[in-house]
């Protein structure tokens, strides 16, 4: 007896609603931020160890792929928050229902699109 199975599973035509893609994004920006902690973890131990290896990281900082690192992991952790925030909000018996659930998905979305904005025009 052969099972009648999904044919069609292309990625591109499958729609996740703003609470799924909001969870995804909150899973995804903690292990975005796992890996900037070793970027991090690196340029401390750098500029403590020298005169010399404090310049290099002020130097590496300054340019466009430094700006890039900082953008992208205040970028994730702004997310996360916010993100975490809304998760504990929930937690509470708010926003549970479908419509109130989509709305704060998508408010969420928008406000870490125009803070990552924000940050990255104070930083460049």
């Amino acid at each position: 007896m052969k099972k009648q199975r999904p044919v069609n599973l292309q990625l591109n035509t499958i729609s996740f609603p703003p609470a799924a893609i909001t969870s995804i994004l909150h899973r995804v920006t903690g292990v975005a931020m796992f890996f900037a902690l070793m970027f991090v973890i690196w340029a401390w131990a750098t500029s403590v160890s020298s005169i010399e290896g404090f310049a290099f990281v002020q130097e590496q900082m300054a340019g466009p792929l430094g700006k890039f690192v900082a953008i992208g992991t205040i970028s994730a952790l702004t997310y996360h928050v916010l993100g975490g925030v809304r998760h504990m909000i929930m937690d509470l018996g708010y926003w549970e229902e479908l419509q109130s659930g989509d709305i704060s998905a998508k408010a969420i979305i928008v406000a870490w699109i125009i803070l990552t904005i924000l940050v990255g025009v104070v930083l460049w």
